[in-house]
């Protein structure tokens, strides 16, 4: 019997592309941390108007959230980059739309779905770096400490997880899955 392709919520166990996963945090969990995440940024940038550059495609959702939970003036904009075939990061970057934006003197949050191998931020940073932005920070919903190759500091950080493969909430398997309320973690 086949395993269907079922990407319902409300079930502990999904399937995307015949793989299984089962349910790791509840939407509670994450808007919580998302909470959490906006009230350090709030109270960091108080009076001051940050650039808020999330990474495509998975911090799409994480971003959303975290902005409707900021009460501080911010602006918003995208950069698409590229580091995952399948279940691994391959370790190459690509760097697939650029930012537009002049960030030189302006105060730039990162905001990332995910911080696990770091080699996406590591490629990622000295670029922004070398724009002069008045300060640079990070904001992940996740992040891997086991899995870190990179010396980096995530300044905000929602949950910290172990080094599984996860989706949901905006993160994928192969194209699948970023559409779930919840996060599931690969058996």
């Amino acid at each position: 019997m086949t395993a269907p392709e079922n990407t319902n919520t409300g079930t502990n166990i999904i399937y995307l592309h015949g793989k299984p996963f089962r349910l790791y945090k509840r939407e509670h969990e994450i808007q919580e941390a998302v909470a959490r995440v906006a009230a350090q940024i709030n109270a960091d940038y108080a009076g001051a108007r940050p650039l808020l550059l999330p990474l495509l495609n998975g911090a799409f959702v994480f971003a959303a959230d975290l902005i409707r939970c900021l009460t501080i003036d911010c602006e918003l904009s995208f950069v698409k980059v590229a580091s995952y075939t399948g279940t691994q990061s391959s370790g190459q970057l690509h760097t697939l739309v650029g930012l537009a934006e002049n960030i030189s003197g302006r105060h730039v949050i990162i905001v990332e779905d995910i911080v696990d191998t770091g080699h996406t931020l590591a490629r990622l940073l000295p670029e922004l770096q070398a724009k002069n932005p008045a300060s640079l920070k990070i904001a992940s919903l996740l992040v891997k400490p086991e899995a870190l190759n990179n010396r980096l500091e995530v300044h905000y950080t929602g949950m910290e997880i172990p080094n599984d493969f996860i989706v949901g909430y905006g993160l994928d398997y192969d194209g699948l899955g970023r559409n779930l309320c919840e996060i599931y973690q690969a058996i």
